[in-house]
């Protein structure tokens, strides 16, 4: 299997050939991140139908120094750090019921004429819609009712319903979501809510508390602990490559029905959002840091949508395999030099990158002076890039070197990542 690693700012496979198939390795990495099974822990359907898929922090007290000193918990004084947690924070803890219709979706790679259908479904016609309802949790960042959750828990939704943990329920208005970090804002007419403090979750350690609120499998209001297992991890190493977040890890207990939940710290501030899991493996829970979700739902209060900066490339990791196979088809256009690298397997038409004069075959060197070994390095450096900034990449084409700048654009709404 190729070693091959799509990244987010990628819009479309390349073409392909009788020799060599781009769809073909990506489809591969399609079916590891499926049987991997990674699902966003929220949502709890109602049904058969999974869904689909930020304020400073207290540290938790240093450990004292010294071969005889004992290890001082949080709260270690008190009656229990973890209950006085929850009685803070679990007022502003919320239910989040949506219903709606959805269209059936499915990705490029299945729709590939050689990917066969399965388990006898050739000659029916599939839906082109389906109702869903389903159950998330939120939490109340504003007295006077708004909500972060996870854009994942309103897919299809038409209605909404917020549950407060007093009982009291609500309709529910969307503010705005954004697809691409998975971060969505809900407003409910009500006022003087209780609210939960928001933390830094650039300041996280892994092995600090980790503390999860949530509804899952419908079983409202449960609390599990564990620690910071580590930060930083990519998207696209979690197995959601669409999304542009770097993730925390926790091995609290996250399930189906915790998404949009608060993951907090010691100090029972919220330090992240509680957004996926890894099926079949346990102790692999992932949320968004809170300061992600706080910039974005900021802009989704503010504007009710997002810009995201894009180039309008696809992205793989070079490999001598992969770089043999290139080389013997004559219909890819270019000639592999480098063993090693991140290479742009296509230029979106019409795209920053293409107006920029970047091609298919171009290795990725360097983004902003700085050295890039990977795909999600030139993701992160997009990022940080405002819509219409300027970005400098050094690359490599037919072993020579070549320096462009690229001015970024809006991701396009409804393109594929």
């Amino acid at each position: 299997m190729q070693n091959i690693k799509p990244v987010k700012d990628s819009d479309r496979k390349p073409p392909r050939s009788s020799h060599f198939s781009w769809a073909t390795p990506i489809k591969y990495l399609s079916l590891v991140l499926l049987g991997a099974g990674v699902t966003f822990a929220g949502s709890y359907l109602n049904g058969s139908n999974p869904r689909s898929s930020q304020a400073l922090i207290a540290q938790v007290p240093p450990i004292p120094t010294g071969t005889n000193s004992p290890v001082r918990l949080p709260g270690a004084t008190d009656t229990n750090f973890i209950t006085a947690v929850v009685e803070n924070a679990g007022p502003a803890v919320v239910r989040i019921d949506s219903s709606g219709t959805a269209r059936n979706q499915m990705s490029d790679e299945y729709e590939e004429p050689d990917f066969p259908p399965f388990f006898g479904s050739e000659g029916r016609e599939r839906p082109r819609e389906r109702v869903e309802s389903g159950t998330g949790s939120g939490f109340i960042i504003s007295a006077n009712g708004q909500i972060l959750t996870n854009a994942h828990v309103l897919n299809g939704a038409n209605r909404v319903t917020v549950t407060l943990k007093d009982g009291r329920s609500y309709t529910g208005r969307v503010l705005g979501k954004d697809e691409v970090t998975d971060v969505a804002v809900v407003k409910i007419d009500a006022n003087q809510l209780p609210t939960v403090p928001l933390g830094n979750s650039e300041q996280l350690r892994p092995g600090e508390w980790a503390i999860a609120i949530g509804n899952p499998m419908g079983l409202d209001n449960s609390v599990t602990t564990g620690i910071i297992s580590g930060t930083g991890r990519s998207s696209s190493l979690v197995g959601v490559p669409d999304k542009r977040v770097s993730f925390i890890q926790t091995d609290a207990a996250i399930n189906p029905g915790n998404s949009g939940g608060p993951l907090l710290n010691a100090k029972g501030q919220v330090i992240g959002m509680n957004t996926a899991i890894i099926q079949g493996a346990q102790g692999l829970g992932f949320a968004i840091p809170i300061n992600t979700a706080q910039r974005i739902a900021n802009q989704l209060v503010t504007k009710g949508r997002v810009e995201h900066p894009y180039l309008g490339i696809q992205m793989v990791m070079l490999s001598p395999e992969l770089k043999q196979n290139l080389n013997s088809n004559p219909s890819t256009g270019f000639t592999i030099i480098e063993d090693r690298g991140v290479l742009i397997a296509k230029v979106t038409p019409n795209s920053p990158a293409d107006r920029a004069g970047l091609r298919g075959g171009d290795i990725i060197s360097q983004i902003n002076g700085q050295a890039v070994k990977d795909a999600d390095a030139v993701q992160r450096a997009v990022e940080n890039t405002a819509v219409g900034g300027n970005v400098q990449m050094g690359l490599r084409r037919n072993g020579q070197n070549v320096n462009l700048s690229v001015q970024t654009g809006a991701f396009p709404t409804n393109a594929a990542r």
